[in-house]
């Protein structure tokens, strides 16, 4: 394992993360660290301001402590828009290396931009996208389709400049908003390939001003996951949002839950290009994306075959991440889930229910036995615990609720209509079977690996009558993997009202 520092100095934040860079091409975030800088406020002449870098330093300097302490194996520090046009960059970054030992690479507009798009195309499930990336001082507009980039636009502004612009001491602060809409749709009335946007084309929101705005949407709607990567927000509840906070001062709006206290005073910056840019484009939804330009960097790094082209399988990716750093028995973990595709191809005709489920079954199946590293006692409860807090990449948030109780449902006969009400805004009352039926699934192609030697290669189901007759193709002795199986035939008697009989 190599433990990688990612300093990321934008125009409003300075950020550490370090991440765990484990074999075959996964990483995890270990520690994460961030300071307000505001390079972004920069000196009439174009220099960056003399009391802005000396806090960026001195951050930097505190960054390059905690990378010692923590055992850091390699450092990798970018810089974004702010250091990018500052016409004493080079002083700058001259100055940070000889007081700290850090050697900065200041991007270019279009790596920048490639960066994003890489962090959202390699976290993300969506087949065609607008890509809105909200930084300090740019704003980065994406569109792609079938994994390829068709446009860019880099906006020479972002949250900390339109501040800086338009946010006038002794003015109303919704006036100041109206005045960035209004300034921020004449920009986007220049840009022409706007108009070619496929209208199934989704938006995707990036940068921290898109994760607070995601994180007071869950905090309003009272949403039951503490999980903003892929959340679907509407326009409305943005509308409602926006209308509240733009009439706010300082104070107030730095007591809002949801939004970070160092972001406050440049947030209604941001959410009036949001305004602007779903008015322009006729946007009803945002999904918000946790991953931006510091993911874009560490895929292109721990998994080189990126530069070239996107993962394919974005969520199988993401479950052996998180099974490679649970120390999940991969091999076991993979033949259960083959097995669990078998057997839901097998009784298709007693559930009915779509493919759509499979990815489901997928979660269930490769994490099914994380939570024994835990305790192995009540091992289903903490593995459904482990999936609802995971941020697994590729997956709706329903699919991910839905495989926690497809595990948790292992250790009990019943799903628990309390704990179920909870979920209400996500899952449907008809999801209650399948949770059931699944689960049971899940239980039998466990059980048909038990010994862990893959013994059973081909699963082969005949529905007679008040009966399924399985069939299996074995590979060695399956004495006991019959034998676990044995103990499902109850569960499988009760959700699918057919006695199951194994030859």
């Amino acid at each position: 394992m190599e433990k990688v520092a990612l300093i990321d100095l934008g125009s409003n934040t300075a950020r550490l993360v370090i991440y765990d860079v484990l074999d075959g091409g996964y990483f995890v975030v270990s520690e994460d660290y961030h300071e307000a800088v505001r390079l972004g406020e920069t000196e009439a002449d174009g220099n960056l301001k003399q009391t802005r870098i000396m806090q960026a330093i001195n951050t930097l300097k505190l960054f390059k402590e905690i990378c010692m302490i923590k055992g850091v194996d390699k450092v990798v520090a970018v810089a974004t828009a702010a250091v990018r046009r500052a016409n004493n960059q080079k002083t700058f970054l001259s100055d940070v290396y000889n007081q700290t030992g850090i050697r900065i690479t200041v991007v270019s507009e279009d790596e920048e931009a490639n960066y994003v798009y890489q962090g959202v195309i390699n976290s993300m499930d969506i087949p065609r996208g607008l890509i809105m990336e909200i930084g300090g001082g740019s704003t980065k507009v994406v569109y792609y389709n079938r994994r390829t980039i068709l446009h860019t636009k880099i906006f020479e502004f972002g949250a900390v400049t339109l501040t800086n612009k338009f946010f006038i001491p002794g003015k109303a602060p919704e006036q100041c908003s109206d005045d960035i809409v209004n300034y921020v749709k004449s920009q986007l009335e220049q840009v022409e390939w706007f108009k070619e946007i496929d209208p199934d084309t989704q938006l995707i929101g990036v940068g921290g001003s898109c994760r607070n705005l995601a994180r007071i949407v869950c905090k309003v709607k009272k949403y039951p996951l503490d999980m903003v990567h892929n959340l679907n927000m509407q326009v409305e509840d943005f509308n409602y949002i926006y209308n509240m906070i733009r009439t706010l001062d300082l104070d107030k709006k730095r007591r809002i839950k949801g939004l970070s206290s160092a972001r406050a005073d440049v947030f209604p910056a941001a959410l009036a290009f949001i305004k602007a840019f779903v008015d322009h484009l006729g946007f009803t939804k945002i999904i918000s994306s946790g991953s931006g330009l510091r993911e874009g960097v560490m895929f292109n790094y721990a998994v080189p075959q990126t530069l070239e082209k996107p993962i394919s399988d974005v969520l199988g990716h993401s479950l052996l991440t998180l099974a490679a750093h649970m120390g999940v028995n991969i091999p076991h973990a993979e033949q259960t889930f083959n097995l669990c595709v078998q057997l839901f191809k097998q009784l298709r005709v007693l559930h009915k229910f779509p493919r759509a489920y499979v990815k489901v079954l997928r979660v269930a199946a490769i994490l099914h036995e994380a939570g024994s590293k835990f305790k192995y006692y009540n091992n289903a409860k903490h593995t459904a615990y482990m999936i609802l807090n995971s941020n697994l990449y590729g997956i709706s948030h329903k699919d991910i609720v839905l495989a926690a109780y497809v595990t948790d449902v292992n250790n009990r006969e019943e799903v628990n209509v309390t704990d179920w009400a909870k979920y209400n805004g996500i899952l449907q009352p008809e999801d209650v079977e399948a949770v059931k039926k699944l689960s049971v699934i899940l239980r039998l192609a466990t059980a048909l690996d038990y010994s862990m030697r893959g013994v059973v290669k081909e699963i082969n189901c005949d529905v007679l009558g008040d009966s399924v007759i399985m069939k299996m193709e074995l590979e060695g002795d399956a004495t006991l993997e019959k034998k676990a199986a044995s103990l499902v035939t109850l569960d499988f008697k009760k959700v699918f009202r057919k006695n199951l009989e194994m030859f």
